[in-house]
């Protein structure tokens, strides 16, 4: 069994529930009673991105330089908009600074539409295309997990997944104003 076979459809789990998790915390952050988690949110929620986005960018790397998948270029706009959510949180997280969060906003925002765009594609293959003159075809799907997982809708899942949790911890910060949660 190759290493693809056995790795892809745990990315593929990862991924789909990465994005319900972010959902469930955003929405009890909301609860008068999820003070602890308003503080988790506020406290970690940079670090939560910054393992969604790396963790995004290994496996990318994986699927290119070890499994040998070609990325098409709509894969490569996905990759410029994760690889450098990546790298900015690192600089964040190092420096404890907050000021990322608009950047990785509309990075992931950026990445989302893409990553929906390349997934209907891959549905709807006989479509135009913006990508006719790359080396791979952008309808190509070299993954395919439980019938619909791909790699662009798992890219998609960590752009959602991101922009949930960037939301969550505005929505924490808002209960905390100027001061941080102990």
């Amino acid at each position: 069994m190759e290493s693809e076979e056995i790795v892809s459809p745990i990315l593929a789990v990862l991924a789909i529930a990465v994005v319900f998790a972010a959902a469930i915390v955003m929405f009890v952050v909301e609860l008068p009673s999820g003070e602890r988690v308003r503080a988790l949110v506020y406290n970690h929620t940079q670090k939560a991105i910054f393992v969604i986005a790396a963790t995004a960018m290994v496996w990318s790397l994986y699927y290119s330089d070890y499994v040998h998948f070609t990325p098409c270029e709509l894969c490569w706009y996905q990759r410029i908009a994760m690889y450098p959510i990546a790298v900015l949180l690192l600089v964040t997280l190092a420096t404890r600074s907050r000021l990322a969060p608009r950047y990785i906003l509309a990075m992931a925002g950026i990445g989302l539409v893409i990553s929906i765009y390349h997934y209907q594609l891959e549905l709807f293959p006989d479509q135009a295309q913006i990508c006719t003159g790359s080396a791979v075809s952008c309808t190509v799907r070299f993954v395919e997990e439980f019938g619909f997982v791909s790699i662009p809708f798992m890219a998609g899942c960590g752009f959602l997944a991101i922009l949930i949790l960037q939301v969550a911890e505005w929505r924490a910060d808002r209960w905390y104003g100027d001061g941080a949660p102990a």
